[in-house]
């Protein structure tokens, strides 16, 4: 149970159908394109892995080949599984690409249906793998359990080297945390290729893998009997990897991802449409996969203002839910994100971040909302920040969230330590304690401040849903919209792994997702549309 704000239930309809005719052209956009990478996770799922001696990717080496010689714009599936007729499997195909051995062309007649055949049988494969994890993290959650508590604890481990992460995690999960969290090395999301194998160099964060992957997750098996609550793995399915990135991640069976329609594009400089087509194809992955997404609207905050740009938060929660019904993810997948990071400074602060966070809770009531503790405003003073830590849990029980990213006094000195982990969980496991069942008894006056407030984001969300219908949602963010980054359509990095797609364009992983992953709003569309006019 969680307070009920007296939000206007035609103020949210409204605001529901703006975000969906402004998120239409993109989505239509998204449709009629691919990328390098869409194509790549294609051959992930047809089951190519590997790399050749300088680490360079099979799927990259492939998947070049046939862009030099034929293009994308066709889908690489049948230029690829036309030329397999002549070698024993895609590995010693991408061998002879590599060196320039293997031509493709784009078959026609009979040679394009046995191409077919071929690339349908062997991508069905690899969602063979998904669903197969899928049904295995669904009887492992019947059998072990799930935490007994909501919001489930969410901690970070990050080494750079897998084997050490290992350990660190199983602690961790001893510790309390029912979700953890391996965060990639330092620039990997700006790599256009996934690399192969375990790894021990990463910086700031370890290389998100299939076998680093894989890993982990034996890992946390262990040990999620040993604690006996399932314990849930979350890695990033975002830059310029995304489709390939998601694709592992069903086939290892991960349980979120981070996967959000504009943190590349705004703090990545990742090209906007190449974002957009990506992220569709990984949340349909997603939806297949049943993994919860954690969105990134948080991440706006650490460069705009949390109490001025509040309103562009709830704006990007509302489009990042349209895109994710249209892709197929239904709201228990839905993990929103929001965060705590008003200047403690500011009168009121705790009262407005309750109304931020009711308000999101209220909007998204199925949605598994994850909670981001303070970060722009700790400093080197670790007793204060223990404190706010402590304020954010304390936000995070009242309002009723689902996932509770554990704040670390130390965020703004070091990488925390396995001690400053145990302080601060010793720091949610009391909150959580003391306070279970507070969400029952807070009841702002409907009157009252935090009602108002949250009232007012919502007419500004309006306000601004509003002008990013007639302006256009890319020229939104081409203007600084959010976050205050402005990135046009036509810059940033992988643009020239975008292709509109010719009217012959065939995929069989896009061609099985879109038969699998109807949109969550479809009885709603009419409507809408009819609405928006």
């Amino acid at each position: 149970m969680t307070a009920e704000l007296p939000l206007d239930p035609a103020v949210v309809a409204k605001a529901r159908r703006l975000a969906a005719t402004a998120a239409q052209p993109v989505v239509d956009l998204a449709r009629s394109h691919t990328t390098v990478s869409v194509e790549r996770a294609t051959l992930r799922l047809a089951g190519l892995t590997g790399a050749d001696p300088d680490g360079i990717p099979w799927v990259n080496r492939l998947a070049d080949a046939v862009q030099e010689q034929v293009g994308i714009e066709h889908g690489i599936a049948l230029p690829v599984f036309h030329a397999l007729k002549d070698f024993p499997d895609l590995e010693r195909l991408a061998h002879a690409a590599a060196a320039d051995g293997a031509r493709f062309t784009l078959p026609t007649g009979g040679d394009a249906e046995a191409a077919r055949a071929r690339a349908q049988t062997a991508v069905r494969h690899g969602f063979d793998r998904i669903d197969r994890s899928r049904s295995r993290r669904d009887e492992l959650v019947a059998e072990i359990g799930d935490p007994p508590q909501r919001p489930w604890i969410y901690l970070i481990v990050a080494t750079g080297d897998i084997y050490e992460d290992i350990p660190q995690a199983q602690a961790a999960a001893k510790a309390g945390a029912d979700v953890i969290a391996v965060i990639r090395s330092t620039g990997q999301s700006l790599l256009d290729y996934v690399p192969e194998g375990a790894t021990r160099e990463g910086f700031a964060g370890t290389y998100a893998t299939g076998e680093n992957f894989r890993l982990m997750r034996a890992a946390l098996d262990e040990t999620s009997r040993e604690v006996g609550r399932y314990i849930r793995l979350t890695n990033y399915a975002s830059g310029l990897c995304m489709p390939e990135i998601a694709a592992l991640a069903g086939m290892h069976r991960l349980d979120m991802m981070l996967n959000d329609s504009m943190y590349g594009i705004l703090f990545r400089d990742i090209n906007p449409i190449r974002t957009f087509v990506d992220q569709r194809f990984s949340r349909q992955v997603h939806a297949r996969a049943g993994i919860i997404i954690n969105t990134g609207e948080d991440n706006y905050l650490t460069t705009a203002d949390a109490v001025e740009a509040a309103h562009t938060v709830t704006v990007s929660q509302l489009l990042n839910e349209r895109f994710a019904h249209e892709a197929g993810l239904p709201d228990p997948l839905l993990g929103l994100g929001h965060a705590f990071e008003i200047n403690p400074e500011v009168p009121e602060s705790f009262r407005l971040e309750l109304a931020h966070a009711l308000l999101a809770r209220q909007l998204f009531p199925a949605a598994p909302l994850k909670w981001m503790p303070p970060t722009k405003h700790m400093t080197g003073d670790v007793f204060r920040g223990n404190l706010l830590d402590g304020f954010f849990n304390l936000a995070g029980v009242m309002t009723g969230q689902s996932i509770l990213l554990v704040g670390m006094m130390t965020e703004a000195v070091v990488t925390p330590w396995l001690s400053d982990r145990d302080i601060a969980l010793q720091n949610v496991r009391y909150v959580l304690s003391a306070c279970a069942g507070l969400a029952e008894d807070f009841h702002p006056p409907k009157d009252g401040f935090i009602a108002a407030r949250a009232d007012r984001v919502l007419g500004e969300a309006v306000d601004l849903l509003e002008r990013i219908v007639d302006d256009g949602l890319l020229n939104a963010i081409a203007d600084g919209t959010f976050g205050i980054m402005k990135r046009p359509a036509d810059g940033g990095r992988g643009l020239d792994g975008v292709a509109e797609r010719a009217d012959d364009y065939w995929n069989p992983a896009a061609e099985e997702l879109d038969r699998t992953s109807p949109d969550q709003d479809a009885p709603l569309a009419g409507a809408r549309k009819e609405a928006s006019r």
